[in-house]
């Protein structure tokens, strides 16, 4: 074949996109395990970063075993739809912390996408919603955690709320983000503003929770909007919203029983009194 030719040309080139296309869809075969686990390390460390904060004596290092710790601390790990219902389950790793399973953000965005769907009023997706909850001991206190998603000013922004055992007090909140500008947007994801949550709490009805600009403090269901970020902290505000409102009749529930035990407590102190 004469090396000169547009054929020879052309076949070389063929071939050689071919043989580079095969290596890397087999680099990237091989490697996907490693990148699944390291995306699971990196959820589970949110997660239990969230509900630590609900506990100043629980703190997570670079040497935790994260896998190991969520296991000790989680007390189970399901789905609810948009009524609140539960419709699945996912293994926290008691047996076997390979078997731990959790909703990464690509999970996350396929229900965004649905709620999405449901704002614009189709009502018959409720039931086809499967938002995550994880519930954690965390010596002795029962903290929820649940997730929100959503869109910033240059990509997604996700995070994760720890909800005391009313299903309404913020405990502790920790956020990240894909590509916010560093030193104003990405400061979501900075202990400072994560901080501002702890202590507030979710609404009722549409406007469950907001970040708004100006002085909040005296607002229990809003926090400050970053200087200089104020799209990307109002977004982050939307989804939090959006989030809370589908999580809503489930919360209810926990607002339910958290009343109940204190007033079965009183039952039983008041019988064991006219016992005596």
């Amino acid at each position: 074949m004469n090396t000169n030719g547009n054929t020879y040309t052309v076949i070389y080139s063929a071939v050689l996109v071919i043989l580079v296309a095969a290596i890397l869809a087999f680099v990237a075969m091989i490697l996907q395990p490693m990148q699944n686990e390291n995306v699971k390390k990196e959820t589970i460390t949110k997660l239990l970063s969230a509900a630590s904060k609900a506990d100043g004596n629980v703190t997570i290092t670079e040497g935790t075993d994260v896998m190991k710790m969520y296991s000790e601390k989680a007390k189970e790990a399901f789905f609810v739809d948009g009524n609140g219902k539960k419709v699945g389950e996912m293994n926290i790793g008691k047996e076997n912390l390979n078997d731990i399973q959790v909703s990464t953000t690509s999970d996350l965005k396929k229900q965004n996408d649905l709620m999405k769907k449901l704002e614009e009023g189709n009502t018959d997706l409720l039931g086809e919603l499967q938002l995550p909850v994880y519930v954690f001991d965390i010596n002795g206190k029962t903290i929820t955690v649940i997730p929100c998603y959503g869109a910033g000013l240059w990509g997604p922004i996700w995070g994760y709320v720890a909800l005391a055992e009313d299903g309404k007090t913020i405990g502790g909140a920790v956020f990240d983000h894909k590509g916010e500008t560093p030193g104003l947007g990405a400061k979501i994801a900075d202990e400072p503003f994560c901080e501002e949550f702890k202590g507030k709490s979710f609404n009722t009805g549409n406007d469950m929770f907001a970040v708004l600009k100006g002085d909040n403090s005296a607002n229990p269901h809003a926090v400050d909007a970053i200087s200089g970020a104020t799209i990307t902290s109002q977004a982050l505000g939307r989804s939090i919203n959006l989030w809370a409102k589908y999580y809503e009749p489930y919360l209810k529930t926990l607002s339910t029983v958290s009343q109940e035990v204190p007033a079965a407590a009183e039952e039983v102190s008041g019988q064991t009194q006219t016992a005596e």
